[in-house]
C-alpha cells in the first residue's frame, strides 16, 4: 500500500511541473514559442507568473525525488541516481531563475544533459528500447534546434526533451500502481 502511495508521487511530480508551466504560459500573453525560453516565465523581476512557475518546478523536483528515494531505486538503481540528479537540477532552475544569469544557464544546461544521461542509464539498466527512443527524440530536438533546422525559441526543444524523459519516468509508477 505504501509503495502505491509513493508511486503516485512519480505521476504527480511531473504533472505539477507541466500544470504550473501551462498555467504560466496561459497567464503570459507575451510568451512566444518562436522566441521564448520556458525559464522566461520564471524570471522573478520580469514575469508576473514567476511564483507559479518556480514553485511548480521546485515542488515537482521534490515530489520526484521522494518517489525515486522511496520506490523507484528498488527497480533501477543507476537510473534512480540519474533521476535524483535531474530533479535536483530542476529545483535549482527554479531557485536560480534567469535573474542569476550564467548560474541559471549552467543549471539549465546540466538539467537537460542529466535528462539525456538518465534516459541512457535506463536504456542500459533495463534493456529498454523505449528509453533509447526517448534519448533519440530528446537529443534530436536539441540538434535540430542548434542547427536551426526549424525556427523556434528554445522553449521548443526544452519542452520536447523534458516531456520525452518524463514519459519514461511516469511509465514506472503507473506499472507499480496498477500491478496486483
Amino acid at each position: 500500500m505504501k509503495e502505491k502511495f509513493y508511486a503516485l508521487l512519480g505521476i504527480i511530480g511531473p504533472l505539477v511541473a507541466y500544470i504550473s508551466i501551462g498555467i504560466s504560459i496561459l497567464r503570459s500573453p507575451w510568451f512566444s514559442w518562436e522566441r521564448s525560453a520556458l525559464s522566461d516565465l520564471g524570471h522573478s523581476v520580469k514575469s508576473s507568473v514567476a511564483p507559479i512557475f518556480n514553485l511548480g518546478l521546485s515542488l515537482a523536483g521534490f515530489l520526484i525525488m521522494l518517489y525515486i528515494f522511496t520506490t523507484f531505486r528498488k527497480y533501477a538503481k543507476y537510473t534512480a541516481s540519474g533521476f535524483v540528479i535531474s530533479s535536483f537540477f530542476l529545483q535549482l532552475i527554479a531557485t536560480f531563475d534567469e535573474v542569476y544569469g550564467f548560474l541559471h544557464g549552467a543549471v539549465s544546461v546540466l538539467f537537460f544533459i542529466s535528462l539525456g544521461i538518465t534516459s541512457l542509464l535506463y536504456a542500459y539498466e533495463k534493456k529498454s528500447v523505449f528509453a533509447v527512443i526517448v534519448f533519440i527524440i530528446s537529443f534530436s530536438s536539441w540538434i535540430l534546434y542548434g542547427l536551426e533546422i526549424y525556427s523556434a525559441g528554445i522553449a521548443v526543444p526544452e519542452t520536447i526533451s523534458s516531456v520525452a524523459v518524463m514519459l519514461l519516468l511516469v511509465y514506472s509508477p503507473i506499472k507499480i500502481y496498477f500491478r496486483k
